[in-house]
């Protein structure tokens, strides 16, 4: 007994690089689902064995398994209470590329309420328990110091054994081979090389599609990152998506090729007949939460806009499909002013910050060509999602951030869109009168969060919804009324001006799941139960094209904000260039292209998987444009 003791003491600690792993592979979940139910047991397999490696990894490194366990624990500890909230936040779990994105959401980081739910609560709870059992383990591995000199021989029997456990060897015998063998640094040396072998194996199999669907039989559906976590497992999941970080060239691809494509679609070489301004607001987390299900309130939320939805004159309406939702604005407004689609770049990469590094060809750059002053708009930090390089790159001669916004009106604590359009007049009433105005605005009044309406005394939530308890929603709601009676002021002033003006409004996204439950409740749904076709319902917002002269009309269109700048030259009466010829003739074959779905035009339902051939013009197009193309 006093033996299994001794030896108990002495390699006890061992065990715990294989329990305290599974307890963090548990815990890091339990933060935003139940593992336990959503997960399949050979899932679980490859968590616990994808958390014991990373373990022993960390051991190999450190030789001491307090060190190993620690280091594991506060990292599962802090990335996923990281991800707790920007789940809550953004409706997204943490993706690879949100490092990229770390300056863009420490800018907004002070505007969210952070609060914990009693589940997470009890998770972090059961981190400081895993710590405190850490603080106590003394395994180790550690290089055994070696002493040739013979012992003095009045050195007592008490002081040998004291030496002894100290790592110090009073024998001047030369160590046998397998002692040289099992050397603790030999040791350490090939068990890093072993688990960090699994290491690369595990995430390689991850990034093979024939192994996750056929071997694994993983969930891989990309344009629902929430319930890959879910049924993947929180670091699974990660692992799966950092495949994506770099874009490789489409099958078939040569800039010979994609030259010949445009040279096809080329415009004539003549002036345009035309030249009407073109102002363009993509307002902020801007829809229209009807198309999920039907629900009443106390009055309509965006009577302006239904109204031109409803078939208004000299106007284009209808929804718009967007590849984001609950955040991630600047993808929407890469699809709108380059055309390309999110579709061909990983879920849930930012171009802006990933792949936009020199001049892009855009409707800035095409427009500026076309003798057009282009202004971009964002009343907030300039440095978001790197706005204020990308901009330049995209043509944009003039940009007007937080600074030229001093002093405007705010709703909570985000300048008004009403404000924001008076700065717009501003701009136009201040140009030549025979100079056209390309303008581009972003808005920011509607940003989340949308819980902390009542620290401010400048917002009131006046629409009510009836059988719902949320108190989310009411006020996203009311939000929506002050930008629809916003953008109707903006759309009657122009309609009072002499210059030819085109006005296109939009949405980037709609809000975070936690704004749209509530709605889905009323219909017997939730987020976390949508099949494919409902999901894709979470990506649509509403659209119009308006003019303050004749245009031919179209009501219920249903498109993707990638084709909506050609819709827009289009509309204005201008020549298109070839790129945006051709998504204007790929629109009719294929009316919706978003990172979530497609729609062919006999109205089927799919997605880019299924239909390669069909969109592999697209894709070599867009890779020539965006990483070969040579101005």
């Amino acid at each position: 007994m006093k033996k299994c003791l001794n030896w108990l003491k002495k390699y006890g600690s061992f065990f715990f690089l294989i329990l305290i792993p599974i307890a963090n592979c548990y815990l890091l979940d339990l933060y935003t689902h139940n593992p336990f139910t959503s997960m399949a047991p050979r899932v679980h397999v490859m968590n616990i064995l994808l958390f014991v490696f990373l373990a022993l990894f960390l051991f190999a490194l450190t030789g001491r398994v307090r060190a190993a366990l620690m280091i594991q624990t506060v990292f599962c500890a802090l990335y996923g209470l990281a991800g707790y909230y920007v789940l809550e936040f953004r409706g997204v779990p943490i993706q690879p590329w949100d490092i990229l994105s770390l300056d863009t959401a420490a800018s907004v980081a002070g505007n969210y309420s952070y609060s914990l739910e009693k589940n997470a609560v009890l998770v972090l709870i059961g981190f400081l328990l895993l710590l405190i059992v850490e603080c106590f383990l003394k395994g180790r591995l550690v290089l055994q110091k070696t002493d040739p000199t013979p012992a003095p021989p009045t050195l007592s029997k008490a002081k040998r054994k004291r030496l002894a456990k100290k790592g110090i060897s009073l024998s001047t015998q030369k160590p046998s081979f397998l002692r040289r063998l099992f050397h603790p640094w030999a040791v350490r040396a090939l068990l890093a090389l072993l688990s960090g072998l699994f290491l690369f194996g595990y995430t390689s199999m991850l990034h093979d599609e024939e192994i996750v669907e056929n071997k694994l039989r993983l969930y891989d559906k990309l344009f629902t990152p929430t319930v890959i976590q879910t049924r993947n497992g929180t670091l699974t999941a990660f692992l799966m998506e950092l495949q994506y970080i770099s874009v490789e060239k489409p099958e078939g691809y040569s800039a010979k090729k994609a030259e010949e494509l445009l040279s096809f679609y080329a415009p004539l070489q003549e002036a345009p007949k035309q030249r009407p301004n073109i102002i363009v607001i993509m307002n902020e987390a801007f829809s229209d939460l009807a198309v999920l299900g039907d629900f009443s309130t106390n009055e309509d939320y965006m009577p302006f806009v239904h109204s031109l939805q409803a078939g208004a004159q000299n106007t284009v309406s209808g929804y718009a499909n967007v590849s984001v939702k609950g955040g991630n604005t600047a993808n929407t407004e890469f699809e709108y002013l380059t055309g390309h689609t999110m579709a061909f770049l990983p879920y849930g990469s930012i171009p802006y910050q990933q792949y936009v590094e020199e001049k892009l060809p855009s409707m800035a750059s095409w427009l500026s060509s076309l003798g057009y002053r282009t202004v971009a708009m964002h009343p907030y930090r300039a440095a978001g999602w790197e706005r204020n390089t990308v901009y330049p790159a995209f043509g944009f001669e003039e940009m007007h951030f937080q600074e030229f916004f001093k002093g405007a009106s705010k709703v909570r604590n985000y300048v008004s869109d009403l404000a924001d359009y008076e700065k717009i007049v501003k701009v136009f009433e201040s140009k030549p009168a025979d100079e056209p105005l390309f303008l581009f605005n972003v808005t920011m009044q509607n940003h989340s969060s949308y819980s902390d309406w009542n620290k401010y005394d400048n917002f009131h939530p006046d629409i009510t919804v009836d059988n719902s308890s949320s108190k989310l929603l009411p006020a996203y709601l009311s939000l929506m009324k002050l930008s629809d009676q916003a953008i109707e002021a903006l759309v009657n002033y122009f309609a009072g001006q002499e210059e030819e003006t085109v006005l296109v409004f939009f949405g980037d996204h709609q809000p975070t799941d936690s704004i749209a439950n509530p709605v889905l409740r009323l219909q017997g749904k939730s987020c976390e139960t949508l099949s494919d076709e409902e999901e894709a319902l979470r990506y649509k917002v509403p659209f119009f094209i308006w003019a303050n002269f004749d245009i031919e009309e179209a009501s219920n269109v249903d498109t993707s904000v990638n084709y909506l700048g050609a819709r827009t030259l289009e509309a204005a009466g201008l020549p298109l260039p070839a790129y945006f010829s051709f998504l204007r003739n790929l629109e009719t074959e294929v009316p919706v292209i978003s990172a979530s779905h497609i729609t062919l035009a006999d109205g089927t339902f799919s997605s880019v998987k299924n239909h390669r051939d069909l969109l592999s013009d697209y894709q070599i197009l867009q890779y020539y444009q965006m990483f070969d193309h040579k101005e």
